[in-house]
């Protein structure tokens, strides 16, 4: 596939600036709506990601994503998010930027650009064949995620690249190169817009569908979320109501008494 830099081409739009307010949200949202079909282009590669990564996950593995600037940030989110919603420990679903975490709120100046540095980054966490490294850059062309997955790859572990520029380095490097292409920016050149948006729709769907398929939800309940606060007291001992059609008082009692829905579950079920 010839290499275009899409998410460098002239946005569809010019003279922004000249936009009153409601046209230039109206103009925004009707390049929004190419989103969800650009993502669906990709549910196949999707799918030999989420199948790589449950057959490694059940033997021990990993996730780790790696990325720079707002694509480093969307892999930290949505690793972030696992351990609550999911009840997995911290370490199971990582999240790795350019230039460590004072990047996550604050741009470090050229650390995108190491080649070397991921590899570094993974090799602390004991790196081994059974975890799985997914690349993330709009671009398709930051040093630091390709850099990483060249590495990954030469240790023998299945590596993914989210990139919105198809036929990209990143997406040449790839074992499984997921390449959506959203077309131009809305601001041209502005891949935290439409870029960003795709890239956490299927960051969304990679750790749910994971989640989903190693036993972490039950019919379409989050049972093993952690019990943080009031809202997913109620939420969990809700829960309990409907699976075991007890009254919300009962249901509470059980949930605080095994401190998780599936334990609850699973004990009265016995």
């Amino acid at each position: 596939m010839e290499y275009k830099k899409i998410t460098e081409t002239p946005s569809n739009y010019d003279h922004l600036e000249d936009m009153d307010t409601s046209s230039i949200l109206e103009n925004m949202n009707n390049e929004d709506k190419k989103v969800a079909y650009a993502v669906e282009a990709v549910i196949p590669q999707v799918t030999k990601l989420v199948d790589g990564l449950a057959e490694r996950f059940d033997k021990g593995g990993r996730l780790f994503y790696i990325g720079a600037g707002t694509s480093g940030r969307l892999g930290i989110l949505d690793a972030s998010e696992i351990p609550p919603t999911f009840g997995m420990p911290y370490d199971r679903v990582i999240g790795l930027i350019a230039g460590g975490d004072i990047a996550i709120r604050k741009a470090v100046e050229n650390a995108e650009d190491d080649i070397d540095q991921a590899w570094l980054d993974l090799k602390q966490y004991d790196v081994t064949k059974q975890d799985v490294i997914v690349g993330i850059a709009a671009s398709g062309t930051t040093p630091y995620v390709i850099g990483g997955l060249n590495a990954a790859k030469k240790h023998g572990l299945l590596t993914a690249g989210i990139t919105n520029n198809p036929g990209s380095p990143l997406a040449v490097v790839a074992d499984i190169p997921i390449e959506i292409n959203v077309g131009p920016e809305f601001v041209t050149g502005s891949t935290r817009m439409k870029s960003g948006t795709s890239q956490k729709l299927v960051l969304n769907m990679i750790t749910t569908a994971l989640m989903i398929k190693i036993g972490r939800v039950k019919g379409n309940k989050m049972v093993n979320m952690q019990l943080t606060n009031t809202k997913l007291v109620d939420r969990g001992t809700r829960y309990l109501v409907e699976g075991l059609g007890i009254d919300y008082d009962a249901a509470e009692m059980l949930l605080k008494k095994h401190g998780s829905v599936k334990k609850a579950l699973d004990a009265e079920k016995l």
